[in-house]
């Protein structure tokens, strides 16, 4: 993979893992845009730089990963929910995972839905924290992103909100699950790959993380802004038009890789 390339990538990670726009749907398009053949370590190198994503959330946040250990517990109990239907069905994850089409339907389907999120669960004046009833869940709301296209981010946040969380609590409390779920996607990934990494990949590797957690900690900063002032109106647009977009590609014969 030529460097220019993986600094692209690093930066569309950085941008699109936190928002709820599906970092699937915009590696697809960027991938095929850029000519980047779907090597082994290529699905590796997207998988990894979810590390980077990752450490911006522990930096930004620092602080609520050092209070005490019931932060964890409402975590795990979080994740569990994605974790157990993960491994139940992961051929069938990894199968669909190669289907363009329903990265471009879940995209279309999900931008439907957010046109309408703030009018049907917005809370202006709710001041619910997260019990262990609420994480587990919006760790069921989670699992459904497991559907290529989805979006982690946009499930766990419209989780929060249908339980009478305010739009900061859910997407503050989706940033923090996103740790847990993707250090144990990446790792899993990494492990089952890790023999088609060269030794000339790694500075590569470690370029794309580090351009990664930069560019996260901006969009995860502009997110919480942007959310709490005009919601998800403007997310629900743009999945809509990726989803056609996609979907229009498909239709005249141009070949996307997952």
């Amino acid at each position: 993979m030529e460097i220019i390339n993986a600094i692209i990538l690093a930066i569309v990670e950085g941008i699109t893992e936190f928002l709820p726009i599906s970092s699937t749907g915009h590696m697809i398009i960027v991938s095929s845009l850029l000519g980047i053949s779907k090597s082994e370590f290529t699905k590796i190198y997207e998988v990894s730089i979810q590390f980077g994503a990752i450490l911006s959330v522990v930096v930004l946040y620092w602080k609520r990963f050092f209070q005490n250990l019931d932060f964890y517990y409402k975590l795990f109990v979080a994740f569990l929910p994605a974790a157990v239907l993960g491994l139940l069905f992961s051929d069938k994850i990894d199968e669909l995972m190669e289907s363009p089409k329903v990265v471009a339907i879940s995209l279309l389907l999900g931008g439907i839905l957010l046109l309408f999120v703030d009018k049907w669960f917005n809370q202006p004046e709710e001041k619910k924290e997260v019990d262990y009833s609420l994480a587990l869940k919006i760790g069921f709301f989670q699992a459904i992103s497991m559907i290529p296209g989805v979006s982690r981010s946009a499930a766990t946040i419209i989780g929060g909100m249908s339980q009478k969380l305010t739009r900061e609590k859910a997407a503050e409390f989706s940033f923090f699950l996103a740790v847990p779920t993707m250090f144990a996607a990446s790792a899993y990934k990494l492990l089952k790959g890790y023999k088609s990494i060269q030794s000339e990949d790694i500075s590569i590797l470690l370029l794309g993380n580090v351009v990664a957690f930069i560019v996260a900690m901006l969009a995860i900063k502009f997110f919480i802004s942007f959310l709490t002032k005009y919601g998800f109106k403007i997310f629900g647009y743009y999945r809509i038009a990726l989803g056609i977009l996609i979907l229009t590609l498909l239709a005249f014969g141009v070949k996307l890789e997952v």
